[in-house]
């Protein structure tokens, strides 16, 4: 008896003796609670640096958006497909999602090797590799006949802008496949599988397996906000405020985080704490330098951390006698499944005894001690360090509730987890040391990570329905390269009726003579004066324009406000008011005494019979003016000016608003024949040769054509483009039937379109939870201008909704979202349409000019065009795409109005001049 004791005590002497030894030269692999309490501090400074738009190019810890925006919300059914890349084996899913009210799911699935050549081949093969397991899967299953939807798994670090969407930023684990990273890995999946032509398989969502963890999980504990997997690879997802994501817009709610977290440290961040053996390993692996927290965690790398240790302690004649066997120089000889059977302390060192006698290692007791310690100290490291991150993790989740305590739960997953004999106790409780405050439930992945990326898919295909539906109401106003060009030849022929005489009476374009026969040389110069009449606020200008060397235009102007009684008076008074305004306006500059020549812009219909002479068909913009229509405003301000017989001025020009715009950009750029407003309102007017103008006498020359373009389509040759939508605003507006180009491309309609559709998108349940506003039903509170709030690139989404709620409307996220797009497909169409008939008139000016290649300045003004982000860049890439052989230069121009009615002035008393002469 005495003789078993002694044995007994030497050998727990022999096993103090053994580990101590260990502990001593794995010194540094030892953590203690303030060492992973800044690990924990270290790690939560990552997850800022990766969620911040500056910092997430240069942080480690990517923090990718998943685009997963909740768990099932319990309304999802059908079957569903779900394949799962990434680990050692290849597996194919069928889910069935029960919609009992009791959130059940039902699994089948088949596993599949995946071969060295398949994970370290080329793109192609790789992605037909999984497109010929899953249909052996769908044969097995006799699934071929049905369309079913796929959750892809994929088990990478990739940069999602959309759930069905995924770029591959880096291969971890064992895969190096050729010519996939920086790619969609989706759109690859997909056309692998479209080469079978014998089933329907749509993908509806990539997922990375920790988020397919936490879906699992989640659907069946509520509580469940963390995945996290550890086995081959590892990494984690959690729950993250919408609002602290910079990387996506949209403040609210809540969006599922993929923090790829095996690739903390890259940056240095954990190098005091990599040891001499972790250095060692990654350099002999496939990306060295890369995914060192990975590295140091995870069941791939374990084994081969324990091989290199026990082969420097046997060449320093600690181990086996200082003998190196084969199987300490092999790489990979050691795996983590020999790891984990030598720490089942409950076995002895039965297990430790024969897995090294396996490997050529003949280990005396002393040798399976201190193996056996080793192998505890490395996996205990990667627990503690798992259990750090972790904590940081679950202290962010409670930091954003502003919680004292939190419960919350962790789904986990993974091969280490699973089967290590110690592993998952050691996690457990080192995260609770670590964040005490937390009540943290552990739950294990039962069906994986397929079931996960079914349920995102389930959510995705209720979510694609509503898509479906959206889509279908924006469809027509997805214009094609063919309809854009049947829009500029139609508009090519209306622009030739609206010239000759025998259809210019029933033309809808009505290609009114300006009587401006040329633009700038440069030459012009003097004093003129400027009047712009146009709205509720009425401008006199003086204008000074120097010709040569010193070459320039300087204005001077004062503004004046037209009263209402005076707008809706006699059309004696109003004139009478804005002879007072000039009077004043001369006074104040000292010059009544001059007689200046003087250009009047008249920003309403005028027909004009020269130059000097504008006849008004109709006020509009709330004018009244009595005893005016049908009279000539010139002659009626010459009237005014007599009466006052104060001065005199000379009266040279009546001015349209588009000629203006072209004049200004003319004297800066002479190759400037054509002006644009694209604004409230929408109109072109560009040099026409003389002998192309039947209805004005003489072939010499040029002339400005007012095209008046916004009746483009009054005779119904663009009815095939118009959408209900177009028709309703037609019909509630001041003119139905007329100006539908206008309607179509101008500011002052593009809300009310917007504020149609969201009429519609609201009825069919698709927006603001089906509800109509009262706000919503007031035609023209959608003003064009928030359209170019909206659409603007910098405005976060929770912008927009402060926007809709200045209109009355309350939406949630996804509602901003669908109102953004809505936005954006109709002013897209507004710039294409603009751009197709504005490629009309570029080309009319080339073949005009007989030239192969026409260079050509367009000056441009109007707030649509200058305020919006996009109307001037997608008019610009359609004129280019209509008009190939037009060079056309978009110049914006500079008050078109005052100082362009003054140009116009000038080079009408040039012209005049030279006549004389």
């Amino acid at each position: 008896m005495f003789a078993v004791h002694l044995l007994a005590f030497h050998f727990t002497k022999l096993k103090e003796d053994q580990i101590k030894k260990v502990d001593r030269y794995l010194y540094h692999m030892r953590l203690s609670d303030d060492i992973l309490l800044d690990v924990m501090s270290r790690f939560q400074a990552e997850m800022v640096k990766g969620l911040g738009r500056d910092t997430n190019p240069t942080a480690t810890v990517k923090m990718l958006p998943s685009f997963v925006r909740s768990l099932p919300d319990g309304s999802e059914k059908g079957d569903f497909l779900a394949v799962d890349v990434g680990g050692s084996l290849f597996r194919a899913h069928q889910v069935k999602v029960f919609d009992d009210g009791k959130q059940s799911s039902q699994l089948e699935n088949k596993f599949y090797p995946t071969p060295k050549e398949v994970t370290q081949g080329n793109g192609a093969e790789f992605f037909d590799y999984i497109a010929d397991r899953l249909l052996d899967f769908m044969e097995t299953k006799n699934l071929k006949h049905k369309k079913l939807p796929l959750g892809f798994t994929f088990s990478f670090p990739c940069k999602q802008t959309k759930l069905e969407e995924g770029v591959l930023l880096a291969w971890t684990k064992h895969f190096k496949v050729r010519g996939v990273q920086d790619t969609d890995v989706v759109s690859s999946l997909r056309k692998a599988i479209q080469k079978h032509k014998d089933i329907d398989v749509d993908v509806l969502a990539l997922v990375n397996d920790t988020v397919g963890t936490m879906m699992t999980c989640g659907y069946n504990d509520q509580h469940c906000e963390v995945g996290l997997v550890i086995g081959t690879g590892t990494n984690a997802c959690y729950m993250e405020e919408m609002r602290h994501i910079d990387l996506v817009e949209g403040d609210e709610g809540r969006m599922c985080i993929n923090t790829e977290w095996g690739a903390f440290g890259d940056d240095g961040a954990l190098d005091d704490l990599r040891t001499e053996f972790d250095r060692e390993l990654d350099l002999g692996s496939l990306n060295p330098g890369k995914q060192l927290f990975e590295k140091m965690i995870s069941s791939l790398y374990l084994g081969e951390l324990v091989r290199l240790i026990l082969l420097k302690m046997t060449k320093e004649g600690l181990l086996f006698n200082g003998k190196v066997s084969t199987a300490l120089l092999t790489k990979g000889k050691i795996e983590m499944k020999h790891v984990s059977a030598m720490e089942k302390y409950k076995e002895g060192l039965n297990n430790t005894k024969e897995i090294l006698t396996e490997l050529n290692l003949f280990p005396s007791e002393e040798d399976c001690i201190a193996v056996q310690h080793v192998c505890t100290i490395v996996s205990f490291r990667s627990a503690n360090l798992c259990a750090a991150a972790l904590a940081a993790i679950l202290t962010r989740l409670r930091e954003n509730k502003k919680l004292l305590r939190m419960r919350t739960t962790v789904g986990i997953d993974g091969g280490l987890y699973k089967t290590h004999p110690q592993y998952a106790k050691r996690l457990h409780k080192v995260v609770r040391r670590l964040v005490p405050n937390c009540d943290v439930r552990f739950l294990l992945s039962v069906s994986g990570s397929g079931t996960g990326a079914a349920l995102v898919t389930a959510v995705a295909y209720r979510l694609a329905a509503q898509r479906k539906q959206i889509d279908a109401a924006l469809a027509p106003f997805l214009l094609s390269l063919e309809t854009l060009r049947e829009v500029k030849n139609k508009m090519r022929t209306e622009l030739e009726y609206g010239l000759k005489r025998e259809t210019q009476a029933s033309a809808t374009v009505k290609m009114l003579p300006t009587y401006v026969c040329g633009t700038p040389d440069g030459t012009e110069k003097g004093k003129f004066l400027a009047l712009d009449l146009g709205g509720t606020n009425f401008r006199v200008l003086l204008v000074k324009i120097r010709s040569g060397r010193r070459r320039s235009v300087q204005m001077y102007n004062k503004i004046f406000a037209i009263p209402l009684e005076i707008m809706q008076g006699t059309g004696e008074e109003l004139f009478d008011h804005i002879v007072q305004c000039i009077a004043d306006f001369l006074e104040y500059m000292g010059i009544k005494g001059a007689r200046l020549p003087l250009g009047f812009t008249f920003s309403f219909p005028c027909r004009q019979a020269s130059i000097d002479k504008g006849t008004l068909v109709g006020w509009t913009k709330g004018f009244k003016a009595t005893d005016c229509e049908g009279e000539d405003v010139v002659d009626m301000l010459r009237e005014a000016i007599r009466r006052r017989n104060e001065f005199d001025l000379d009266i040279v020009a009546v001015v349209n608003d588009t000629v203006g715009t072209m004049m200004t950009c003319g004297y800066e750029d002479p190759n400037c024949e054509i002006g644009l407003i694209a604004g409230t309102g929408s109109n072109v007017c560009y040099m026409e040769d003389m002998k192309n103008i039947e209805i004005v006498e003489g072939n010499e020359g040029k002339m400005c054509i007012n095209t008046e373009w916004g009746a483009f389509g009054d005779n119904g040759c663009i009815d095939n483009i118009r959408t209900k939508y177009d028709k309703e605003v037609d019909e509630g507006s001041l003119n139905p039937g007329k100006q539908r180009y206008e309607k179509m491309t101008s500011g002052m309609y593009l809300g009310e379109i917007v504020r149609q559709i969201l009429i519609d998108l609201t009825k069919q349940g698709l927006l603001f939870r089906g509800q109509i506003s009262e706000s919503l039903r007031k035609r023209g509170i959608f003003e064009t201008k928030f359209l170019s709030q909206i659409e603007s690139d910098r405005l976060a989404l929770l912008q927009v909704r402060r926007i809709l709620q200045q209109l009355g409307l309350d939406s949630t996220c996804e509602d901003s979202i669908i109102v953004k797009e809505v936005c954006g497909a109709v002013s897209k169409r507004a710039a294409q349409l603009c751009g197709a008939g504005l490629a009309a008139i570029v080309e009319k000016k080339r073949e005009n000019q007989g030239v192969e290649r026409l260079q050509i300045t367009v000056g441009v003004d109007g707030t649509l065009y200058k305020l919006h982000p996009h109307f001037s860049r997608v008019l610009q890439e359609t004129v280019k795409e209509l008009a190939p052989q037009c060079d056309v230069t978009f110049m914006l121009s500079e008050d078109g109005s005052g100082k362009g009615a003054a140009l116009i002035t000038a080079v009408a008393k040039r012209l005049h001049n030279v006549g004389q002469k």
